[in-house]
């Protein structure tokens, strides 16, 4: 589905559509969202591609990554650990407190996060298409795969 947007640089997160841990993540997103302006789209998805374009270091990454000011000069990209952490910093309260995490170097903190995502499909299934947003939130997804 196809979304217009007029914030255009509204933070998009990139998100794995078939797993069914990262969409749990983006529904608890959804609800923690105060601003209500935090955009999605699936890793295939023709927005993803698009950043993808723009930043050829995410060509064949399977992970979340979070895009500040996207399509704008001072575009930024986020993966792994460092996209929750933005996550944390944008939702705001309660979720700033695992910002303590930045205490963890990178590398440890993106290397728990990928043991992690090699299991998720087995901790939260995997669905064989990216589920249908409710039509409440239907238009904060820029999905068009």
């Amino acid at each position: 589905m196809k979304s217009t947007q007029s914030q255009p640089s509204t933070p998009v997160l990139l998100y794995d559509g078939a797993c069914g841990v990262c969409n749990h993540a983006v529904q608890a997103i959804l609800r923690s969202d105060r601003e209500g302006s935090l955009r999605f789209a699936a890793l295939d998805s023709d927005f993803a591609r698009g950043t993808t374009s723009r930043h050829p270091e995410l060509v064949g990454l399977d992970s979340a990554v979070y895009v500040r000011n996207p399509g704008q000069g001072n575009e930024a990209v986020y993966v792994r650990s460092a996209a929750l952490l933005q996550i944390a910093a944008y939702l705001g309260g309660w979720w700033r407190l695992t910002l303590a995490a930045y205490a963890i170097p990178a590398p440890v903190r993106d290397w728990l996060y990928e043991r992690f995502a090699a299991v998720r499909y087995r901790i939260g299934g995997r669905h064989d298409t990216c589920p249908i947003p409710t039509p409440d939130v239907r238009g904060r997804f820029l999905d068009t795969a």
